[in-house]
């Protein structure tokens, strides 16, 4: 499977937009539910990713932050105020000074420059910026149509980004649990040449497994249910084995559920 393939085509159409991952607690019915025998038995039991009025959210609290109202929104919630992703800010920083103040980041399922304005106002203005968004169709167009910069841009695929841009930072944020194979995902992406990989806001399944699950976001963001899987660190981490190293493993500001824990890591090429 290359770049290039209907495959990766396929993958790209189905990448889900980053959601808010509010845990079940207290039995609200919120959170992670069931363990399906399949990707298929989950997408059976849940909503789906393409509902027109969650990208017109999104797109309306961008919209604020770009005018101002707002600092910054994440999973289409807006914020009066930062808060600051610092395992991720510390790497990009890393990354940027080994590479003569230039970052070149293929963000992955970004959604409409999410992350990007997140650390945007902590990265030196003097940092050399090419932060690129893979998404779905309808993504895509609307962050062309009002979000794209110099320094953002947008493509609805990994092959259509890399013909245009040196990327060498491939970014993975709430991402990976949402693809049907997220393994396969990954061991292509190590093939592709990267410098490193960044693998944020992820759930991994406590029970020594992978599990397939429901995930139902809360109704105060969207109304909408998700087939995810929370995944098998171990299984992972051999898709990079002998080709990247593990730099550094965190947590995430999604915290721990007695069904997952989220991690994130950073690797580089070895």
């Amino acid at each position: 499977m290359t770049a290039h393939s209907p495959k990766w085509r396929r993958i790209t159409k189905g990448l889900v937009p980053p959601l808010i991952l509010r845990l079940a607690r207290g039995g609200n019915g919120l959170g992670f539910l069931g363990d399906f025998p399949s990707w298929q038995d989950a997408q059976t039991a849940c909503s789906g990713y393409d509902e027109p009025s969650i990208m017109e959210k999104v797109s309306a609290a961008t919209q604020a932050v770009v005018e101002g109202r707002a600092v910054f929104e994440r999973d289409s919630v807006l914020f009066d105020r930062p808060q600051y992703t610092w395992p991720l800010l510390a790497i990009l920083l890393k990354i940027a000074a080994e590479n003569g103040n230039r970052l070149q980041v293929l963000d992955f399922g970004g959604s409409l420059g999410s992350t990007y304005r997140q650390c945007r106002g902590f990265i030196p203005r003097a940092t050399a910026i090419e932060w690129s968004v893979v998404e779905q169709a309808a993504f895509v167009a609307r962050g062309r149509e009002r979000f794209q910069t110099a320094e953002l841009r947008f493509h609805a695929g990994i092959a259509e980004c890399l013909a245009v841009s040196k990327a060498s930072c491939l970014l993975l944020s709430s991402v990976l649990q949402y693809l049907e194979a997220p393994y396969a995902f990954l061991s292509e992406a190590v093939g592709m040449g990267f410098e490193s990989i960044v693998v944020d806001r992820t759930p991994f399944s406590v029970s020594g497994r992978d599990r397939i699950v429901k995930q139902v976001v809360p109704p105060e963001i969207y109304a909408a249910s998700y087939p995810a899987r929370l995944l098998d660190k171990e299984k992972l981490l051999a898709c990079f084995a002998g080709k990247y190293r593990v730099e550094a493993e965190f947590p995430t500001l999604d915290g721990f559920d007695d069904k997952a824990e989220f991690k994130g890591f950073f690797l580089t090429r070895t």
